[in-house]
């Protein structure tokens, strides 16, 4: 047993939990950051950083990190339904283009940046169970890559950041709430030779939708999306519902048909949720404590988000500022003002479901203004709410 107690300790080491433990660590405390995994190493993601993400990256010193690995520059979305198309600048937060670095890189730096700061970062360790004392969470259990003796840790608080399937939120029994069910599954891979020219590019066609962006080392991410309901149909053959939802686009199938593809296809399809995620001794940030349909790639900014007000509001309580109950409730409610409205919009958009007629207009005359179209595209990459967007009186500007 160790006899080290440390300020937090937190379980998991991606988009989440090394930021988490991070900013906790350059305020002075004692962090252990633990993860099954050992970096770098991949995960299933969009891996699509807006620049709401970038602008947190750029406050922790990691952006041009980041950059220098050669991901281009995404300065323009565009979104192809069909009889028109959207197609506008994300710009805001002071940055005017995405990124969308792969996650074997994205992670290893910010795992070495919580090096950095002095978090104790264990790579290969998995933690088995939760220490709990009375109904408090005092700390973790766990071991090392390849068995070998279990160990427990103990901390101030222990953090799930280890995603939708949390050891810890399972464990405490996090309660969730706005509950959607799955509504749509997608299927991705990497190309090379499908050159994107620093464009995200999504279609929308009925009860389909594949976008595409480029990546790091040459290579473009294509993701292919279909309802849930239409799964089990699918699954029998996988490879041709791929092929067949790029032919809907007889433009992107010519283009697509001069390129290779070099990786399997990796699927994936996950619920709509928040969980309370704060209780004694314990936090969640990231995928652990909010989960929404990837369609909108928010998941990393939204993790960096969790990170900053995870961190602040922890720190508030170490100092005896404020009780921890207080600060965390404060931290869920900010966390849940601000998604709120893309989880809304995310889901309307994952459903796969042609628009009413009066959004089908709506967004019709967005196409034809200019002003309107950046607007839209500053709703996707999270830079704008969509209820702010979506309004009467920004619309009326906006369409001017």
């Amino acid at each position: 047993m160790s006899n080290q107690i440390y300020d937090a300790v937190v379980v998991g080491a991606r988009c989440a939990g090394a930021p988490t433990a991070m900013l906790l660590a350059r305020k002075g405390y004692r962090v252990l950051l633990a993860d099954r995994a050992t970096f770098p190493s991949d995960t299933i993601s969009t891996h699509l950083v807006h620049p709401p993400g970038l602008a947190a990256l750029d406050r922790w010193g990691l952006l041009t990190e980041v950059v220098a690995t050669g991901c281009p520059a995404i300065g323009t979305y565009s979104f192809d339904f069909g009889h028109f198309t959207i197609e506008g600048s994300p710009a805001g937060c002071g940055f005017q283009a995405a990124y969308a670095p792969r996650r074997t890189i994205l992670d290893k730096i910010l795992v070495d940046a919580a090096d950095r700061s002095g978090v104790e970062v264990r790579e290969g360790f998995t933690v088995e169970d939760l220490v709990i004392e009375g109904d408090a969470v005092t700390g973790v259990r766990g071991h090392g890559e390849g068995g070998g003796r279990t160990v427990t840790e103990y901390g101030r608080v222990v953090i799930g950041a280890d995603g939708i399937h949390s050891l810890v939120a399972r464990t405490v029994g996090a309660v969730r709430y706005a509950e959607k069910p799955k509504l749509q599954c997608s299927y991705y891979s990497y190309w090379t030779g499908l050159p994107m020219d620093g464009r995200f590019e999504t279609y929308v066609r009925p009860d389909r939708a594949f976008a595409a962006w480029p990546t790091n080392d040459g290579r473009t991410v294509v993701i292919c999306g279909l309802p849930m309901r239409d799964f089990k149909a699918n699954r029998s053959d996988v490879e041709g519902g791929y092929a067949a939802t790029l032919a809907l686009v007889p433009a992107f199938a010519e283009r697509a048909a001069s390129a290779t593809r070099v990786e399997r296809l990796v699927g994936t399809a996950v619920p709509n949720f928040f969980r309370k995620p704060y209780g004694p001794g314990w936090a969640l940030v990231g995928d652990a404590g909010y989960l929404k349909d990837f369609i909108t790639a928010q998941g990393i900014q939204d993790a960096f988000r969790d990170a900053e007000l995870c961190a602040q509001a922890l720190d508030q309580t170490f100092t005896g500022r404020r009780t921890f109950d207080a600060a965390m409730k404060d931290y869920q409610e900010r966390r849940d003002m601000q998604v709120m409205p893309m989880y809304e919009f995310t889901a309307q958009l994952a459903s796969l479901d042609p628009p009413p007629p009066q959004m089908q207009q709506l967004l019709g005359a967005v196409s034809r203004s200019g002003p309107a179209m950046d607007g839209f595209a500053r709703v996707a990459a999270g830079v704008t709410s969509a209820a702010e967007f979506f309004s009467d009186e920004s619309l009326e500007h906006l369409l001017v």
